[in-house]
């Protein structure tokens, strides 16, 4: 086995070991009802939170919170978030939180955790119906990934994932971009070399990307393409009408379609991509009102005097921040890709 990966975010270590894992004394895990079914049998000292993204709330931070205090951690002690995506953001918001902040490990059990989620400091929940509307920044000092975990997955949460892979890809890595297209057999089966050299390639486009920009000041916005019409998308139904991963997936198409109404993204280039995402079973059609997604939109991260960015590919490896009117983003959400 190959050895461990390690990037500094923000002056904090942040080592990536490819292994079960090995918790260190003076823990606490965090769960979610799935998870700590599948994984929690050998921890005494555990929480867990309902399971989904519904479980982004305030209730759930506090009852982490919580626990740490009934057992009297200290700051010098552990929260371990064993899960996906969910899991890891309410466990690393209660993290940077108990006592101004304590250790901190992550075990993602999810490809979308594996790949993204754990890694880079980002923690949050969903607030007033929007998408991580309330957070911090606060990275991992431990991260163990076991891929073995990705067995008893459900194939909808593998592909999930996948979108995340697409986008991390189309970001940073040619190499990962055309393994993608000539392996996708390989890759659905979950072979596990192959599903680790993903995972490890993934985790070096964004830990170099982190390690640069920890608090998303400049060059780390481009991890979100896909994610301002994605997020928006969850948002508008209530985060249960599909998953992360579909979503940005989606958006990656709805971004796709804005640079080539603005002229900022090649037919061919755009036509290679989507072929990729059909080829792991997303769907891409447009037809989504511009008044369901207005409101979150709004409150998109990226936005600069009001004015909404998307992050736009122009060839693999290029993507920049455009700002985009609320009259492109209209027309790109009915399928409108010609200005007049």
């Amino acid at each position: 086995m190959r050895g461990a990966l390690a990037f500094d975010i923000g002056g904090t270590r942040t080592e990536i070991v490819f292994q079960a894992p090995t918790p260190p004394t003076g823990s606490l895990h965090v769960y979610d009802e799935t998870t700590r079914s599948l994984f929690g049998s050998g921890a005494d000292r555990w929480v867990a939170i309902p399971a989904g993204e519904t479980a982004k709330t305030w209730q759930s931070v506090e009852s982490v919170l919580k626990r740490c205090a009934d057992l009297g951690l200290g700051r010098d002690d552990w929260v371990i978030g064993v899960g996906g995506g969910v899991v890891c953001d309410v466990a690393s918001f209660a993290a940077s939180l108990y006592m101004r902040g304590c250790g901190l490990q992550l075990v993602p059990t999810t490809l979308l955790a594996m790949v993204d989620a754990s890694l880079g400091g980002k923690t949050g929940i969903d607030f007033l119906g929007f998408k991580n509307l309330v957070g911090s920044f606060y990275p991992a000092g431990r991260i163990c990934i076991d891929v073995s975990f990705l067995r008893s997955l459900p194939e909808r949460e593998y592909n999930s994932g996948l979108a995340e892979v697409i986008k991390t890809a189309i970001i940073g890595d040619e190499e990962l971009f055309s393994l993608l297209e000539g392996s996708q057999r390989e890759i659905q089966a979950r072979e596990p070399a192959i599903v680790e050299e993903v995972i490890r390639r993934c985790l070096s486009v964004k830990g170099a990307i982190v390690q640069e920009d920890p608090r998303e000041a400049g060059h780390r916005a481009v991890l979100n393409l896909g994610h301002t019409f994605g997020h928006a998308l969850e948002s508008a139904t209530g985060f249960s009408g599909c998953t992360h991963g579909e979503a940005v997936a989606w958006g990656i198409g709805r971004s796709l379609a804005a640079g080539t109404r603005l002229g900022v993204t090649e037919p061919r280039f755009r036509e290679r991509v989507e072929a990729v995402l059909r080829l792991y079973g997303f769907r891409l059609e447009a037809g989504t009102g511009y008044g369901e997604l207005a409101p979150a939109f709004q409150r998109d991260k990226k936005k600069r005097l009001g004015r909404v960015r998307l992050v736009i590919p122009r060839g693999l490896r290029d993507v920049v921040l455009q700002e985009v009117s609320p009259e492109d983003l209209a027309a790109v959400l009915q399928g409108n890709e010609v200005r007049k």
